[in-house]
């Protein structure tokens, strides 16, 4: 623009005269190619308007400014003291109090599918012959429900929708399945062996539904037993997970929930007509395995029932078509170390065949 300013007259001769200016304005003047575009894209009254000076200051800071580059960018030194000297002025700059807090969060997990299950009240029954179902609500009479030729009720469960319901069979294995993905009631349900692999000759004996800390007192007839959480019999592969160790012959007993740790007594009766009670307690608490031993049983003798009895109750034994009813002073009679031989019971109650908490 100073070059067009100090040769005004020139600029406008060419203009008139030249067909094509650009070039005889490049020749002319040694101008580039954007030069010489911006002079013929600038109407004259702003060239006419140019002030000398200004455009004199303007060439004098450019100047100066490339000067300061060329030492800068040649000058190694140089170019490290002006960064340290920005991240300084920075640093003073923005060294005020951070205004957003640092939050630390979990780490992402994968989204738990029974999360998203609305959480209804629900009772799963489990059939003799392997085949389950789920009812919502909570008074059903899973024994009045309708069953295949051949096939009976076995056990139930009642618990949320979004639960996860654990399967046990005679091998001491444990499966899970949630609840929301079983078969209506309304029909005869579908078998776990379906959604399920357990081996070969393996039956299930009993279903159970609860919260991940919820306890459970596992045993077989061969007179061994311990606690456990239901997490721990909580299993993510269909051949299940092997939670109790089953003796060769032995068999498995119904689970029991355990509510009173402290204070509940377990009832253990043996085929040879003894009882004995003691504080469930004193049972170890594991994963996993075999467990204590519950009763002491001589020759071919099994345990044959067990049940939890809370302070202040008593209990009812069944033999046959016969019950007798033990009251909570009756029981101190029975009361013992965990693993001893128990006292014989009343004659006609040698052949106990179930017992169970007095109403």
């Amino acid at each position: 623009m100073l070059i067009a300013y100090l040769n005004l007259d020139e600029v406008i001769r060419i203009l008139r005269t030249e067909d094509k200016p650009k070039p005889v304005l490049m020749a002319r003047f040694q101008l580039s190619d954007v030069q010489a575009e911006a002079i013929l894209e600038t109407k004259l009254r702003h060239l006419a308007r140019l002030e000398e000076m200004k455009l004199r200051g303007e060439q004098d800071e450019l100047r100066q400014e490339q000067e300061q580059l060329q030492q800068l960018l040649g000058s190694e030194k140089r170019l490290k003291a002006m960064i340290r000297k920005e991240i300084q002025d920075d640093a003073k700059r923005y060294a005020d109090p951070r205004r957003c807090p640092l939050v630390e969060r979990r780490a992402a997990q994968a989204l738990d599918e029974t999360s998203l299950t609305p959480s209804e009240p629900m009772v799963v029954v489990l059939s003799q012959k392997g085949w389950v179902r789920a009812a919502k609500g909570r008074e059903i009479d899973a024994e009045a429900l309708s069953y295949k030729a051949g096939d009976s009720f076995l056990a139930q469960a009642q618990g949320r929708s979004n639960q996860s319901a654990v399967f046990l069979d005679t091998t001491g294995r444990t499966y899970t399945l949630p609840v929301a993905g079983l078969a209506s009631a309304r029909g005869y349900g579908e078998p776990l062996t379906g959604k399920l692999s357990p081996p070969d000759g393996a039956n299930f004996v009993s279903v159970l539904l609860g919260n991940p800390e919820d306890l459970y007192l596992l045993a077989t007839d061969a007179g061994y037993g311990f606690i456990c959480s239901f997490d721990d019999l909580v299993s993510r592969n269909k051949a299940g997970k092997l939670v109790l160790t089953v003796p060769e012959g032995a068999r498995v007993l119904p689970p029991l929930p355990v509510t009173g740790l402290e204070t509940d007594r377990l009832a253990a009766v043996g085929s040879g007509g003894r009882l004995l009670l003691f504080l469930v307690k004193d049972l170890p608490r594991l994963p996993k395995g075999k467990g204590n031993k519950i009763l002491d049983l001589p020759g071919e003798e099994r345990l044959v029932a067990l049940t939890l009895v809370p302070p202040e109750r008593g209990i009812v034994l069944t033999a046959g078509k016969r019950d007798l009813k033990l009251k909570p002073t009756d029981l101190e009679n029975y009361a013992g170390d965990r693993g001893r031989r128990g006292k014989p019971l009343p004659r006609g109650f040698q052949r106990v065949e179930r017992v169970a908490v007095a109403e």
